[in-house]
């Protein structure tokens, strides 16, 4: 019976909750949040973003122990074109002191490697995405040290290279020293040497030797000194005077020392003078000058230009062609070759001035060298050759096994730091 009753006032509660809407209504409205509390709100909300994971640092190998590698997965809201993340920040902290940014790096970045490091110091990294509203860090790393390795396995394949080269240097050597004799090209510029003084002995004119305009430091001026002392050889035994005007005074010296020793070597000792090398000036075009009024005046038979030269090359080249001399040039600077090639009677091209040496001498230790360098370089082109058929191949018809060789060869000669 209480239930029925109950049921009487249903329909009053109805009408009395419809009119306590609709009266109070418009004050609900009034009372909405501020916008500065919207849980909506651009300005209050950051939008969120993933942090790196999978932070992993490890030892740099083959090093002086003073790098650390560092890699780690990148933020999922790393994206090419629609990611949230604007770059990284990477942090580090020295024996457990104070985290301080090492390095700011781009999005898609995902690895590092930190340099200029010193030993026995303990190393703990974090890293940090960064969006335009937000920050996300790694998990810290461990303590880690930088440790010192005495062999770089990285060289490995270079120093087979070196083994194999000297090697082959040690053993023409020694062949050579047991008489046997070895082949070596001949060059047209050295075989003319004899027949060039020969020439100027019968004109009854000089020598004139230019040995380039740069000092005992450059390896082309060496290379001249030393064919210097087989000319010098020449023409003390022929009796034919030379005459070596200088831009460098420590070639002056070098080169004065040289004859001197040739003539002694030839047993005309009283015959040597100083002033058969004397020193002109270092400047340069005040030098070519110099070198053009002895070729006018003195009209020398032959003329040697050896070693390093530059502008004053077509100057002086031209100069000697004009008073009928005969030229013998080598230079290993490309730009100069073309000149002394128009202009002069034999050149030198680039390592025939530097095989010289061993080329008129016949002393079995150049000789040795020199052969052993000829297998490096027959090496060198081989493996060149084999490169160019194989990438060839692996264009036109892919094949697992020239893949295989052929990125082999490329892991070989590539240098690993």
């Amino acid at each position: 019976m209480k239930t029925i009753g109950l049921f009487r006032f249903l329909p009053a509660l109805t009408s009395f909750s419809i009119a306590f809407f609709i009266i109070f209504s418009p004050a609900l409205k009034a009372q909405a949040p501020d916008d500065s509390l919207s849980t909506t709100s651009p300005d209050a909300l950051a939008v969120s973003i993933a942090p790196p994971t999978s932070l992993v640092v490890f030892d740099y190998k083959y090093d002086d122990g003073e790098a650390l590698e560092l890699t780690w997965v990148p933020s999922v809201d790393d994206l090419p074109v629609v990611g949230k993340v604007t770059g990284y920040e990477l942090y580090r902290s020295d024996n457990g002191g104070e985290f301080y940014k090492i390095t700011e790096l781009i999005p898609g970045s995902n690895n590092f490697r930190d340099e200029d490091l010193s030993t026995g110091v303990n190393y703990v990294y974090y890293i940090v995405a960064l969006s335009a509203d937000a920050r996300a860090a790694s998990v810290k790393t461990e303590a880690i040290q930088t440790h010192r390795e005495w062999l770089n396995f990285n060289l490995k394949y270079l120093f087979l290279i070196a083994l194999i080269i000297s090697a082959s240097v040690i053993y023409f050597i020694e062949t050579a020293r047991r008489g046997k004799k070895l082949f070596v090209r001949k060059i047209a510029g050295l075989e003319a040497v004899d027949d060039a003084i020969g020439q100027a002995t019968e004109m009854g004119r000089s020598i004139l030797f230019i040995p380039g305009i740069n000092d005992m430091d450059e390896v082309q001026t060496l290379a001249a000194i030393t064919i210097l002392g087989r000319v010098s050889r020449v023409v003390a035994d022929y009796d034919t005077k030379i005459h070596m005007p200088v831009s460098r005074s420590l070639v002056m010296t070098a080169a004065r020392e040289t004859i001197k020793a040739s003539y002694m070597a030839a047993g005309r000792p009283d015959a040597y003078s100083d002033d058969m090398v004397h020193y002109v000036t270092d400047e340069q075009f005040g030098y070519v000058a110099a070198v053009d009024a002895i070729m006018v005046r003195e009209k020398p038979a032959t003329i040697f230009l050896l070693g390093s030269f530059f502008a004053e090359s077509l100057i002086l080249a031209e100069t000697g062609n004009s008073v009928g001399a005969i030229q013998i040039a080598g230079t290993a600077r490309p730009a100069q070759l073309p000149f002394f090639i128009a202009a002069c009677d034999f050149t030198l091209i680039g390592e025939e001035l530097f095989a010289a040496s061993a080329y008129l001498s016949g002393e079995p230790k150049q000789l040795g060298s020199l052969k052993g360098q000829d297998v490096g370089k027959a090496l060198a082109m081989l493996v060149i050759l084999i490169a160019v058929i194989l990438a060839t191949i692996s264009e036109i018809r892919p094949l697992e096994t020239v893949r295989y060789v052929l990125d082999f060869l490329i892991q070989v000669f590539t240098i690993k730091t």
